[in-house]
């Protein structure tokens, strides 16, 4: 007598059912009920994270007798606020991300601020203009922070 029974088929591997699958649908796209980590500002984010990374250690004033790096002084907090900014890159709530981004950003911006008008006052007391100038670190932290800021808007103006 034949055999009945079914061979087994094999199941998509996108199916809730199947071991080690059930997260995305054939296109790509999240299964129904779930969320994807990244939002529409992740890469944004992540780039203006890195730059605040590296232009905390890079040099934030030149002068004459050398240069000071970014993490003797206020490079710490901009530290700081790109991994603020990482974190909220791969946190897939909106208005988390997007307080992240204008925490890091905002906050970044004032500093910057801050540290380019010391700048000028210092160089305005001494009366040597053109000496003491902001160095690349002043800069990538000013890009990240533009950066930060403008994923924060984005994320604001999305839905």
């Amino acid at each position: 007598m034949a055999s009945t029974a079914k061979t087994p088929t094999r199941k998509d591997p996108a199916s809730p059912a199947a071991p080690g699958g059930g997260s995305t649908t054939r296109g790509g796209r999240p299964a129904p009920g779930r969320s994807r980590v990244f939002h529409r500002g992740s890469v944004r984010m992540l780039i203006g994270a890195a730059l605040l990374l590296v232009g905390s250690f890079t040099p934030w004033v030149i002068t004459p007798l050398g240069s000071i790096p970014g993490h003797a002084g206020p490079g710490l907090m901009t530290l700081s606020a790109g991994f603020i900014a990482i974190a909220g890159a791969f946190l897939p709530y909106r208005r988390v991300a997007i307080a992240h981004c204008f925490i890091a950003g905002a906050g970044t911006a004032a500093l910057l601020l801050w540290q380019l008008t010391r700048l000028i006052q210092l160089s305005a007391v001494t009366g040597t203009w053109g000496s003491m100038l902001p160095g690349i670190g002043m800069v990538l932290c000013a890009g990240g922070s533009v950066l930060l800021i403008g994923a924060g808007v984005l994320l604001l103006r999305s839905r």
